[in-house]
């Protein structure tokens, strides 16, 4: 099995001991992304900007692998605040169009950073 690390300064540094995504084959497991913008490594303000900043982290970090939003077939959003999970879905509309990847959501007690909301996924080329 040869895994090939996915790293790209379009989404922000990893801040722990993992990589922004690892291939194999044709799959790329694509690691938790939260509102850090790459360039300051500091968070966006608010819940709205936050689930953006994500999705265009995930975007990056996808492009970066060769491919793109509509090859994730599984995305997991993890919520501090359930109650933001329509916000969720109306941003999501933004970044993928049908057919949608299986999808997870949680309500979770803390993130890192101390995040609103973040996703991580799966995706085949």
């Amino acid at each position: 099995m040869t895994k090939e690390i996915i790293h790209t300064a379009g989404a922000p540094q990893a801040i722990g001991t993992y990589s922004q995504a690892v291939k194999v084959g044709g799959t790329v497991y694509l690691s938790g992304q939260i509102g850090l913008d790459p360039a300051s490594m500091q968070m966006v303000e608010g819940i709205e900007a936050q689930v953006h900043r994500v999705f265009q982290n995930l975007r990056a970090v996808t492009e970066a692998a060769g491919g793109s939003m509509a090859d994730i077939v599984k995305l997991n959003v993890f919520l501090t605040d359930l109650s933001n999970f329509a916000l969720v879905n109306t941003i999501m509309a933004e970044y993928f169009s049908a057919p949608y990847p299986a999808r997870a959501a949680v309500g979770v007690a803390s993130l890192p950073r101390g995040a609103l909301v973040e996703a991580d996924g799966v995706m085949v080329l």
